[in-house]
């Protein structure tokens, strides 16, 4: 659905260049909700404004529903925009506007019959559950209802792609909850290709299906998010992984029995945290067990765990365990060698 080919994007200054993006090629899957996720200044909000040519990249192509938009003349590209909405961290609403013609402002410049744009109007209110508040303005709005009016509009055009521009970081935790929530729905009832950007592994995990990690220009990361999360390999994923769940163990515990143990990071995903794993080992390998970090939560619709253990017992031994675990499916990491 989306296709960004060796892009790269300098801003020229009368002091210096500024290299936003460095040779960027990503993949988006037609249906999926796809995430980027990279610190302030790495080139996360440059990235998704080319993609609908806010902004114009230096080099490279970007294909979306397998036509090159960075090829297209002026006309042809306002025609390609409007199937592709957009939603913003601050909303930008019409304030002299009510929630009703907001929505309707976009088909109004699509020069949509006016009955039909009313109909299509009220069809959003419904998805977005904002019928009664039709007819407020945005000052009479919190910033969640704010935020569904804002996704509403975006859609007003029946999009094909479905930008966020960091649409939660502005919400309180609860709102920001339900905001996704709404946006895995429209995902799920319309089949619409969700990209999104933020700063919070959190927001990742709660909606996204795969995952790109951006740090000073550049992709670093790209995979499925559970991956990531089970065994991230690029030093700002790993960043961004513990800010969600704290990984790393004090250097008192890694060193606190000596060279006489073997430390551990074990991951669970899907099927497999159900699954007795640790004790079947325990028991066929006559291994000592001891939990120095255990944390369980859900990806998307996925259990995730992850447990670190410190392994005491016959070197044979507690090697043979660990080769049983890779076995039965999980992720295994070894942070101490005895």
């Amino acid at each position: 659905m989306i296709e960004i080919q060796n892009v790269s994007k300098i801003y020229h200054t009368s002091s210096q260049d500024v290299l936003a993006l460095d040779d960027v090629s990503l993949h988006v899957k037609k249906g999926e909700i796809f995430g980027i996720i990279g610190l302030s200044g790495a080139g996360k909000s440059t990235l998704i404004r080319c993609i609908n040519m806010l902004e114009k990249p230096s080099s490279g192509r970007i294909i979306v529903d397998g036509e090159d938009i960075t090829a297209l003349e002026k006309h042809l590209l306002r025609e390609k925009r409007q199937k592709i909405g957009m939603i913003f961290q601050h909303f930008n609403l019409l304030s002299s506007r009510t929630v009703f013609d907001n929505i309707m402002f976009p088909l109004e410049i699509a020069r949509v019959p006016r009955k039909e744009a009313q109909q299509r109007v009220m069809e959003l209110l419904e998805m977005v559950e904002l019928v009664d508040k039709a007819r407020a303005y945005p000052e009479q709005l919190s910033g969640g209802q704010k935020q569904r009016v804002g996704i509403a509009r975006a859609l007003a055009n029946d999009p094909k792609i479905l930008l966020s521009d960091e649409a939660t970081s502005a919400l309180d935790p609860q709102t920001t909850s339900s905001i996704l929530h709404l946006l895995k729905e429209i995902n799920r009832q319309l089949n619409l290709t969700i990209l999104l950007i933020t700063h919070d592994m959190g927001v990742i995990k709660e909606v996204c299906d795969r995952v790109a990690v951006i740090d000073n220009s550049k992709i670093v990361e790209v995979g499925d998010v559970l991956s990531i999360l089970a065994s991230p390999s690029s030093p700002t994923s790993k960043s961004f992984v513990g800010t969600m769940m704290n990984q790393e163990l004090p250097e008192d515990l890694l060193h606190h029995n000596g060279n006489s143990s073997t430390i551990i990071r074990v991951s669970f995903v899907g099927t497999s945290t159900g699954e007795p794993v640790i004790s079947s080992m325990i028991q066929n390998y006559s291994i000592h067990a001891n939990i120095l970090y255990a944390n369980i939560d859900r990806v998307k619709d996925t259990p995730f765990g992850i447990l670190t253990l410190e392994l005491m017992g016959p070197k044979d031994a507690v090697d043979e365990g660990i080769h049983f675990l890779h076995e039965q499916g999980v992720e295994i990491e070894v942070l101490k060698n005895a």
